[in-house]
């Protein structure tokens, strides 16, 4: 084996794999007696308590968590899957809020999802 063969060979071993980030198939809000209710519909290539979506959170435009939905188990046979989070209470005059998404192995996705609020 080559230097340069055993090189590569040995930065493939340490390098992480590319995973791929929960994605948002659906969200449905509906407004309730107190607050909002808002179900997420998620895809994940869960394997197992070593990697599986955990969570996801509610955004004002401002980046103010509104609410958070803890994820306490993988889902690998459950995909897509939703999960709801009740009481998410908004100030008058928002429209907008935003979905992001987490996974125990890579943390938080650098992506929000809009989600309108239709009064």
């Amino acid at each position: 084996m080559t230097f340069r063969t055993l090189s590569i060979f040995l930065l493939t071993l340490t390098t992480p794999a590319l995973s791929e980030t929960p994605a948002v198939e659906n969200v449905d809000v509906q407004r309730g007696d107190i607050g909002w209710r808002i179900s997420v519909t998620l895809t994940h290539p869960d394997t197992g308590w070593d990697h599986y979506a955990d969570g996801w959170e509610v955004l004002d435009a401002e980046g103010q968590r509104l609410g958070y939905r803890k994820l306490h188990h993988p889902h690998v046979d459950e995909q897509p899957f939703t999960r709801s989070l009740t009481g998410i209470m908004v100030k008058d005059g928002v429209r907008q809020v935003f979905i992001k998404v987490r996974c125990s192995r890579d943390g938080w996705s650098g992506e929000t999802v809009s989600v309108s609020l239709e009064r």
